[in-house]
């Protein structure tokens, strides 16, 4: 369980949250959604306790992260968008770093690198960024820890892997186990992250499941465009118009995230009383 309290940070003058709560339960594979320098990576690296917060608590398993303790971190990884790798194989580097997490898997690992395509004799620093982070995935899920923050992990991936990354992630899915991914390429996880969460301008302003948000909102097509008050939001296509409304006959709808980011982005305030009575996670 993850729950964070009045969370107040700033890089000097500069305010990023204030007064920030927010719960994420075990079980699931929570979708940390913004724009760039809304706060995603700030967020992680408060969560994993490279950054302390200026007032308020954060909570995880029972571990403040910026105690950075032995037993939260064997339990945590957290794979960053920009990092470095030393000039070891991959099994050099397993045999190296595999000890501080008690529950690693060494099979998982291995069949992890061949479903990636990765061999084990080149050094990792020669390996393309593609590469480089696809091993680190693969590590990351080999370790077994209750908490997996991957910041873009798709990025860079090419359409196979993002496939491959897609499954793997899935699989290792448990009831104990918590995964945030924060990602601004919404449509390559679409179909894998439940909750999302959405933050903007270090506001956190929409958290909801797919289940709720399927029953509060439905995408309609139509040749023309929306009359005035009918649509939250609405995107110009070949065929006419792709407009998100209000679900009040409770119709059977998907709603894609590039959709909904915009949606819950350029309305705000609308999506915040649709959702206000209940339905959310």
């Amino acid at each position: 369980m993850i729950t964070i309290k009045n969370l107040s940070f700033a890089y000097k003058r500069e305010r990023l949250f204030s007064e920030l709560n927010l719960s994420i339960k075990p079980g699931g594979i929570c979708g940390l959604l913004g724009k760039n320098g809304a706060g995603k990576t700030t967020l992680l690296k408060l969560m994993a306790g490279l950054l302390f917060p200026q007032t308020g608590s954060i909570s995880i398993m029972g571990n403040s992260p910026m105690k950075r303790s032995p037993e939260f971190l064997q339990d945590l990884i957290f794979l960053p968008e920009v990092f470095g790798l030393p000039p070891v194989t991959p099994e050099q580097y397993k045999m190296l770093y595999s000890p501080f997490y008690p529950k690693f898997s060494s099979d998982r690992f291995d069949s992890l690198l061949e479903d990636f395509e990765i061999t084990n004799g080149k050094k990792l620093n020669a390996f393309s960024y593609g590469q480089k982070k696809k091993f680190l995935i693969a590590f990351g899920l080999a370790t077994n820890g209750r908490l997996l923050l991957l910041d873009e992990p798709t990025n860079g991936l090419d359409i196979p892997s993002k496939s491959q990354f897609r499954k793997a992630v899935a699989s290792c899915l448990e009831d104990d186990r918590i995964l945030i991914i924060s990602t601004h390429q919404a449509r390559d996880l679409e179909s894998l992250i439940d909750p999302i969460i959405i933050i903007d301008e270090g506001r956190m302003i929409f958290n909801q499941s797919t289940e709720a948000i399927s029953s509060k909102l439905k995408v309609i097509h139509q040749p023309g465009p929306p009359g005035e008050g009918e649509a939250l939001f609405s995107e110009k296509t070949l065929e006419g118009f792709m407009v998100v409304a209000e679900n009040h006959d409770n119709e059977e709808s998907h709603i894609d995230l590039e959709m909904l980011f915009n949606t819950v982005i350029n309305n705000s305030a609308r999506i915040s009383r649709i959702f206000q009575d209940g339905g959310g996670k």
